[in-house]
């Protein structure tokens, strides 16, 4: 583990194999997951779906809600620089991460990881449009009405401070209850909520 976590400007020996490997295990096991979840999704859909599920901001958001940052080990001119906040030296290290998963404990068990951490972007995909995120979709709908842009809230920070889930309310006029999402980020909660709230609407569903 510790190799994963070590960038190529602290020692000539560091996680860009790991990278490497866990590059193509995400991809492998984002794309399984889709096909099973989006049976009638045509191969281009799949492709747009897994771009957004591996994209390098994804990926960051999910190392920052981990603190990976803390843990990484750079060299003096990455760490003077800010590196351990940069978007791309956390994408990577957390694909190395999935790599060394893998070489230690197998696929089960990184797929189970993999499928964990990305469980939160997974309920925010439809195919009603690929191109666009729940919270997106949510805000031209009320828009297109005239009404309100949703308000979200953070009701509830929980675990620790490496492994938090965030709890976030959505409220919008056109709904009497608030829906709720939760994520290992803020942002990945308020789009599990922006989802729900437009199942609650009947402008999508869960099955999209």
């Amino acid at each position: 583990m510790v190799l994963a976590l070590t960038h190529r400007s602290f020692a000539g020996r560091n996680n860009e194999r790991l990278e490497f490997l866990g590059d193509a295990i995400l991809n492998f096991v984002a794309g399984e997951a889709l096909f099973d979840r989006f049976p009638l999704a045509r191969e281009g859909q799949l492709s747009r779906l897994r771009a957004r599920l591996v994209k390098g901001e994804t990926l960051a958001v999910l190392a920052r809600g981990f603190d990976l940052g803390d843990y990484l080990r750079l060299g003096s001119g990455e760490l003077k620089s800010g590196g351990f906040r940069r978007e791309s030296i956390l994408a990577d290290a957390l694909e190395a991460l999935i790599g060394a998963i893998y070489l230690d404990a197998g696929m089960d068990v990184a797929r189970e990881r993999v499928l964990a951490w990305l469980a939160g972007e997974f309920e925010g995909l439809t195919l009603v449009d690929t191109n666009k995120d729940p919270k997106t979709r949510l805000q031209e709908f009320l828009q297109s009405r005239g009404c309100e842009l949703p308000r979200y809230e953070v009701v509830d920070i929980q675990g620790e401070p490496h492994c938090r889930t965030f709890f976030v309310e959505c409220e919008i006029t056109l709904l009497n209850e608030k829906s709720r999402g939760q994520g290992v980020s803020r942002r990945i909660a308020e789009q599990v909520a922006a989802a729900a709230a437009l199942i609650a609407l009947g402008v999508e569903n869960g099955n999209d």
